[in-house]
């Protein structure tokens, strides 16, 4: 079997209270022979009177990743560790209405229409200035306040390993121009990769730059801190920002700072190091400059080691930059899957992307989307074990 897409069904078993656990005695279980790690009674729910629903795509190695349509988010990603456990490396809730919460609203979403920060929530085409909704101090973050993270997106089609979700996001909504009709594909393989598809187009001029707002720990779900996790990015530079995280619009080399991550090192290393850069975002809050590393297809985003689990992610995307956030805010304001607490720094994002503020800088690569074209980009997630 290729894998599989389930909506779950009332017989699903819960395995919520630990991270990793191994549900057969294999150390490569069977998709067939696995009890699913979700319920659907339990999670789904009505969110603006209609319904959010979870789906589940499984491969054959025992990998299983569930989805809702309320923000066409991740739910929860269970893969093997070093010991052949499966472990749940993305934090999520276990209802549907937990996610409808504005002040923790972008687990494992899809933020857009602009993913990240555009300045004093405003900017310009063709001489015309969109004003936005400005929800993160001055700027506008993910979308404003009812960015499609809120939306309630349609199972436009599946197949064994694949499921598309598709919203309209209305002219004018936030502040953005056009009918924008935008679709996100997930598929998971037997290499343990999942990657997620990117497609929109507008009936007007606008800007587009959508990504995947996971919060992973490769320990586990609620095992603790992400400091000691190994990172590298492929990235030689960065883009520096100003004390609300809005770029300056300079690139700036990270070789010999607290930024660079070109080798592996533990995300803890300099994270308290003194560095202006560092207290505007309290801990890093900023874009990479992609070097444009080969893999196939693919430029190299991302390397990362769970210090415990062995587990390694893999990031490979068609994208220029990749946000890394290291958990600066979170302070237990929710109730993770496993019933722990979103404590500080127990989960990082890593987010491919085009680069913040990009509508009001004219040197960034353009976010730019013309009546007409198609946008379209994508992103991959490998795992595996060392």
């Amino acid at each position: 079997m290729r894998g599989k897409l389930t909506l779950l069904g009332l017989s699903a078993i819960l395995a919520f209270s630990v991270s990793c656990q191994q549900p057969t005695g294999s150390k490569t279980p069977k998709a067939d022979s696995l009890s699913a790690f979700m319920d659907t009674a339990q999670f789904s729910g009505t969110i603006d009177q209609k319904q959010a629903y979870l789906y589940e795509l499984s491969n054959k190695n025992g990998v299983q990743a569930y989805f809702t349509n309320f923000g066409a988010r991740l739910v929860g990603l269970w893969v093997p560790d070093n010991k052949g456990e499966l472990c749940d490396v993305v934090l999520g809730f276990s209802k549907a209405a937990d996610y409808n919460n504005p002040k923790e609203p972008f687990f494992g979403t899809i933020v857009g229409p602009f993913g990240n920060r555009i300045a004093k929530g405003k900017f310009k085409l063709d001489d015309k200035t969109y004003t936005l909704a400005v929800n993160n101090g001055p700027n506008t973050l993910h979308g404003g306040f009812k960015g499609v993270h809120f939306a309630n997106w349609t199972l436009k089609s599946s197949d064994k390993s694949s499921l598309t979700f598709a919203y309209t996001l209305p002219d004018g909504h936030e502040g953005f121009p056009g009918n924008i009709q935008m679709e996100v594909t997930y598929t998971l393989n037997d290499n343990n990769e999942l990657m997620i598809a990117y497609r929109a187009t507008s009936d007007k001029k606008t800007v587009i730059n959508l990504t995947n707002h996971a919060y992973f720990n490769l320990n586990g779900e609620g095992s603790g801190t992400i400091l000691d996790h190994q990172l590298q990015l492929f990235a030689n530079e960065y883009t520096p920002v100003d004390s609300t995280l809005i770029p300056t619009g300079q690139l700036a080399l990270v070789k010999g700072t607290a930024f660079d991550f070109t080798t592996l090192k533990p995300i803890g290393k300099d994270i308290n190091a003194n560095d202006q850069q560092l207290s505007f975002g309290k801990g890093y809050d900023h874009n990479f400059v992609l070097s444009k590393e080969k893999d196939g297809d693919w430029y190299k985003a991302a390397h990362v080691i769970g210090d415990k689990s062995g587990i390694v992610m893999d990031i490979l995307t068609a994208e220029p930059g990749i946000q890394f956030y290291s958990g600066n805010f979170m302070n237990e304001q929710v109730q993770l899957k496993n019933g722990k607490k979103d404590s500080f720094r127990t989960a990082f994002c890593l987010e491919p992307q085009h680069f913040p503020d990009a509508p009001n800088q004219s040197a960034f690569p353009t976010t730019v989307l013309n009546p007409g074209q198609v946008y379209q980009t994508k992103s991959l997630y490998r795992f595996s074990v060392k």
